[in-house]
C-alpha cells in the first residue's frame, strides 16, 4: 500500500473527528427520545457512521 501524504492524513483526521462526534451524538439522541421510531432512526445512523469511523481508521492502520 502506498503511503499517505501529510494531507491525506490530516483529511482522514477530520474525517475521523466529524464521523466520531455524529457517532456519539446519534447514540446520545436514540437514549433520551421517546418516539421509539426515531429512537430506531437514530441508532440506525449512529451505527452506520460508526460503520465509516472504523473504516478510516482501518485505512490509517487503527
Amino acid at each position: 500500500m502506498q503511503e499517505l501524504t501529510a494531507k491525506e492524513l490530516q483529511l482522514i483526521s477530520d474525517a475521523l473527528t466529524a464521523e466520531g462526534l455524529v457517532c456519539k451524538k446519534a447514540r446520545a439522541y436514540s437514549k433520551t427520545l421517546t418516539d421509539v421510531e426515531l429512537a430506531d432512526c437514530m441508532t440506525k445512523i449512529a451505527d452506520d457512521h460508526e460503520l465509516r469511523y472504523n473504516a478510516l481508521l482501518k485505512i490509517i492502520g487503527g
